[in-house]
Parts: C-alpha cells; sequence; structure tokens
C-alpha cells in the first residue's frame, strides 16, 4: 500500500526532525500554520517544539528512531515508535498521535511514551509483531468493533462480554508482564485488584481505525494515579486477535508546559 502524505509528512517530523536533528526544517516541512502540542513536557507551538528539542538533540547526540506502525483515518496519523538513545543508554515506546490539515501536515499532537521492556511471559515485546495494514475493506467494522468493546468492556466494566469481542482461540499480547489469551488478561487485572489498583477506563477520548488496526487513546486509573493510555488492537475474522498498549502517568497541572494529555 502506497504511503499517503499525511502518513508521510508525520514520519518526516519524526524522522527529519528528531532523529537526524533538522528540527527547524522539519517543522517548516511538515507542520501547518500551526501545531497545537499536548506532550504535556513540550511548550505549545512551533516554538516549544523548538525549544525542547535543541535540548533533546543535544543530551542524545546518538538517535536510533524507528517507525514500527502507521495507520490514519480521516485527518488523523497515528505513528507507533521505537527509540533508542545514546547506544541503549535509554529505550523507549512512543504512541503519537495528530491531526493534520487540508495539505496533510501536521497541526495538532498527543503522545505517551514509556520506557521499552524486555519480552513479557508471553515472549513478545512492547513492539514487534505484525505491522502491515490488510482488510482495509473491514475498517469500519473492525472499528466499530473496538469502540464497542472499549465503551462496553473498558469503560463500562462489563467483563462478561469480553468473549464477544476478544478470540478465545488466538489473543496474543504485548503488555508488559503479562500472558497471551483471555486468561492472561483476566490474571492481569487480579493482580491490579490484590494491589487494590484495578484499572479503571474513565474516559475514551479517540478512537481511529485503518484496516485490521484500530487505537484508542483513554484516560484510566489506577489507584490514586491517572494514565493517558494509547491501546493498540489487531482485529481478524471480526475479532480482536492481538494487543499492544503504551502508557504515561499523567502528571499534576501545575507540571504541564500546555493545555495537558487530551
Amino acid at each position: 500500500m502506497a504511503e499517503s502524505k499525511k502518513i508521510a509528512h508525520a514520519k518526516g517530523l519524526y524522522l527529519e526532525g528528531i532523529r537526524d536533528g533538522n528540527a527547524q526544517e522539519a517543522l517548516d516541512k511538515h507542520t501547518g500554520a500551526r501545531y497545537t502540542q499536548h506532550s504535556t513536557g513540550v511548550g505549545d507551538g512551533k516554538e516549544g517544539f523548538i525549544k525542547f528539542f535543541r535540548l533533546f538533540l543535544e543530551r542524545n547526540p546518538v538517535r536510533d528512531i524507528q517507525i514500527i506502525r502507521a495507520i490514519e483515518d480521516g485527518s488523523n496519523v497515528f505513528l507507533h515508535v521505537y527509540q533508542n538513545l545514546n547506544d541503549g543508554e535509554a529505550q523507549w515506546v512512543t504512541a503519537d498521535l495528530f491531526d493534520t490539515d487540508d495539505q496533510g501536515r501536521m497541526i495538532e499532537h498527543w503522545d505517551v511514551i514509556a520506557p521499552y521492556e524486555s519480552a513479557n511471559p508471553a515472549g513478545r515485546t512492547m513492539i514487534d509483531g505484525p505491522t502491515e495494514v490488510q482488510d482495509l475493506d473491514k475498517t469500519d467494522a473492525n472499528k466499530a468493533h473496538i469502540e464497542t468493546f472499549m465503551q462496553e468492556v473498558l469503560v463500562g466494566r462489563r467483563f462478561e462480554r469480553v468473549p464477544e469481542f476478544i478470540s478465545t482461540e488466538t489473543y496474543l499480547q504485548h503488555t508488559p508482564n503479562m500472558k497471551d489469551g483471555i486468561q492472561g488478561l483476566v490474571e492481569h487485572v487480579e493482580e491490579f485488584k490484590k494491589q487494590g489498583i484495578e484499572p479503571k477506563y474513565h474516559k475514551v477520548h479517540k478512537i481511529i481505525g485503518q484496516g485490521n488496526f484500530g487505537v484508542g487513546f483513554s484516560h484510566v486509573q489506577r489507584g490514586q494515579s491517572h494514565f493517558a493510555v494509547f491501546d493498540i488492537f489487531r482485529v481478524e475474522k471480526g475479532k480482536i486477535v492481538e494487543h499492544w498498549d503504551v502508557e504515561e502517568k499523567i502528571l499534576a497541572p501545575e507540571e504541564w508546559n500546555n493545555s495537558g494529555k487530551f
């Protein structure tokens, strides 16, 4: 499948601006008239981007940045990214959501970043697995399936409905410390319950999908802590068969450099 103009601009901002260190040139080429920022460590606008990444580039002269997955839905683009900084000094997984203008250039950005962790009990990492977008004719059905799952099961907490949405035969898991299958999901939630921090999905702010992939961006609470979470799903034959996620703790508002995560 040929890469769209929107995805090319999103990748260009990341790879040319951050990986290759050409922040100003990438902004001029790949962003629109505004650049509204929701990554709370970064100031709003193009000025905030330049200020943050000037120091980032100085701190991290060696940058291996790989775009693992890219999907688009209407004006939105989603990227699933791996970052290895200074030859392994730090490794991160980032989930980035962009809105675009009518030229396909980036005008708004949300993200979640988490430390890269080694393989989970299923032997999978936070980024491996299928990357190719398939089944474009099933986009609407798959996106609706994921949206209903998130609203009914994750927000509505109707866990008895899980088998309606997740395959009972194949459920490949990439979440750290989590096993495959519905039973792995149950055990994961039960472990949180024992610790008194059972996850509560307060709101799904955005759902986008393309073909066999769908992404939900949500506000989740565990105990007294609140998180911004991207859940990435792969659908096959009408059921969810694979899952990745990236989560980041939401800082107190006085620590934000813009209007906040959502």
